[in-house]
């Protein structure tokens, strides 16, 4: 899981959250797929709405432009992303993400290598409604900031635990990533950070950082997929 603090501004969550309060939401059982509708009991923004889409464009940039995005995820392609509503006592039970999603409008498909999801609510203006993900060790309970997002396997089982007062509001995607192997994309990740601190902190030669970014671009030519 990579936390990715500050993704949008506070400005920005006040725009995407103003812009929200006037699309139409739809039930979210209708966008879900297969046993995942049985559990999910939400509201979703209408992605047919121009002005939703307008939206999921703008967060598109952001994603595209953001670094640890990139480090993280090695995007290839990245489902439009949804706007989602929590009031008190709804929630989404236990499910995994589809593995192929068809992008709308398109004929193509993605395969959902990562989940993310954009909090846009402050966590001090609701009760509940934390992002539980099942991992190795154990169950992880997530409430980030409005405008930070996660990033987490999409083969991971999760569930959005129910809202008990207040309104949650999120923006969630999915990506495949050039590298499918789970475990080379994490080890990429940190060796990618590494290199990024070293160079933040001018702690290491310049021939030092050459020799780690020779290892870690020829790593990305044998996993990458494109």
């Amino acid at each position: 899981m990579i936390i990715i603090d500050d993704l949008l501004t506070e400005s920005e969550v006040g725009q995407f959250r103003q812009q929200l309060a006037k699309v139409p939401f739809i039930d979210g059982k209708n966008t879900a797929m297969g046993m995942a509708a049985g559990v999910k009991n939400n509201g979703q923004a209408d992605a047919q709405d121009a002005r939703v889409q307008q939206l999921a464009n703008t967060l598109l940039s952001k994603l595209g432009n953001s670094p640890k995005v990139i480090s993280g995820a090695l995007p290839q392609r990245i489902f439009p992303p949804c706007f989602n509503r929590y009031s008190e006592s709804q929630t989404y039970g236990y499910h995994v993400d589809a593995a192929i999603m068809r992008i709308p409008n398109t004929p193509d498909v993605l395969r959902s290598d990562m989940s993310m999801t954009v909090f846009l609510t402050p966590k001090e203006d609701y009760e509940g409604g934390e992002l539980v993900i099942q991992t190795g060790f154990g169950e992880q309970k997530i409430k980030c900031d409005a405008g930070s997002a996660i990033l987490y396997p999409s083969s991971s089982l999760h569930k959005v635990i129910p809202v008990t007062k207040g309104e949650r509001m999120a923006a969630i995607t999915w990506i495949q990533s050039m590298v499918s192997d789970q475990h080379m994309r994490e080890t990429l990740f940190q060796l990618d950070q590494s290199i990024q601190s070293l160079i933040n902190t001018g702690n290491a030669e310049r021939e030092q950082l050459d020799g780690l970014h020779y290892v870690y671009h020829n790593l990305i030519r044998q996993f990458a997929q494109v």
